[in-house]
């Protein structure tokens, strides 16, 4: 059996998707599945965050509570396992605890998404490297049996912040981890499968002048440069998604008329919103940094220096505003390589492939 310990589900958000797709994905390969929910999920997100900062901790805590009566009433078997789809979840520690001294042989998987270890995420930006948050990882990370991350970036960040450069799970040898001991890393897409055929209605749409900043707003997006952009091009309309309080479809048929997708986020540990828009013909424009530098295609890349800061930004806001102008009066030409961008994200990055095959 396989237990999904699941991320609330926001609507706006890919894990509304999750809910159901996960699930039914587990299903078709052979797993047995239940869902461990939290019951109903704040919508409000606390402002610039993914999720409601309180409402989470309340979503979790019934996530636990459900566990534990399934301890207590001997539902939880040997073999099964529980696939958490965000790691950061201290109630893991919790079912290690009640696990072990029942003496329940479980295996544990979790998706890291981001936490302290990455200076511009919000744990990274107010909570820093305290103590207390930073062996509250490591503890997360040892109690997993499968540590789940996208991108290289986003494991040699994790690695390096926590461990340094002497940790002695890391290595090419992993897979030779003792079961149930020693943690392993696996570098794998996430469970997106379903989002060409999601957006594939969105995907000959008109092109309008149109240039999308998909970003939460938050500091470490830099959505000052996108609104400064905005008065050095007025030939073209600029959108800052998160302002209009779209619905989904809004969202997609916003996407599916832009020609440009503009980033200078100082945090990405995968980018989803980019892919969306690839999906639907939307270039992405992407500094080359972070997780962008190892899933982007060199025609959407630029110098990570153009936009390090705002005062970088500066600097270099001809070099930005000449690259737009190329992309946006030339999108034809951009297109063959667009078509190959999809691909690689589409089977690399955006496919759980790999993390099916160590389920199995």
């Amino acid at each position: 059996m396989i237990y999904i310990v699941d991320i609330e589900a926001v609507d706006t958000r890919y894990t509304k998707q999750w809910k159901t797709y996960l699930p039914a994905l587990l299903s078709k390969n052979g797993f047995d599945v239940k869902v461990i929910s939290g019951g109903e999920t704040p919508q409000a997100t606390t402002p610039g965050a993914f999720l409601n900062f309180g409402g989470t901790n309340v979503y979790k805590s019934k996530q636990l509570e459900t566990i534990g009566e399934m301890f207590c009433n001997g539902e939880i078997k040997d073999g099964d396992y529980f696939l958490y789809t965000d790691a950061w979840n201290p109630t893991v520690i919790q079912l290690r605890y009640m696990a072990e001294l029942l003496g329940v042989d479980i295996r544990i998987g979790g998706l890291w998404h981001a936490g302290s270890y990455d200076p511009h995420d919000f744990l990274g930006r107010l909570i820093g490297d305290k103590p207390w948050v930073r062996h509250a990882e490591k503890s997360m990370y040892y109690t997993y049996n499968d540590n789940f991350f996208a991108t290289d970036f986003h494991i040699e960040m994790f690695v390096q912040t926590l461990f340094g450069t002497e940790n002695p799970w890391v290595h090419e040898d992993i897979e030779e981890s003792i079961a149930g001991q020693n943690p392993k890393i696996t570098r794998t897409g996430w469970p997106m499968e379903y989002l060409p055929d999601a957006l594939d209605m969105y995907s000959n749409m008109e092109k309008e002048n149109l240039i999308l900043f998909p970003h939460r707003i938050a500091p470490e997006k830099q959505v000052e440069i996108f609104r400064d952009l905005k008065h050095a091009l007025p030939q073209y309309e600029f959108v800052v998604c998160q302002e209009q309080q779209l619905t989904k479809n809004e969202y997609h048929n916003l996407l599916g008329k832009a020609k440009l997708v503009f980033s200078a986020n100082l945090q990405e540990t995968l980018g989803i919103s980019w892919y969306e828009g690839a999906l639907v013909g939307a270039l992405p424009m992407v500094p080359d940094r972070l997780s962008y530098s190892e899933m982007a295609h060199t025609s959407f890349l630029y110098p990570s220096h153009w936009t390090e800061d705002f005062i970088s930004y500066q600097a270099n806001k001809e070099n930005v505003v000449k690259a737009i102008i190329r992309y946006m009066e030339n999108y034809e030409s951009y297109l063959p390589d667009l078509n190959k961008q999809v691909e690689k994200l589409k089977e690399e990055f955006f496919s759980c492939s790999s993390m099916i095959n160590v389920l199995k």
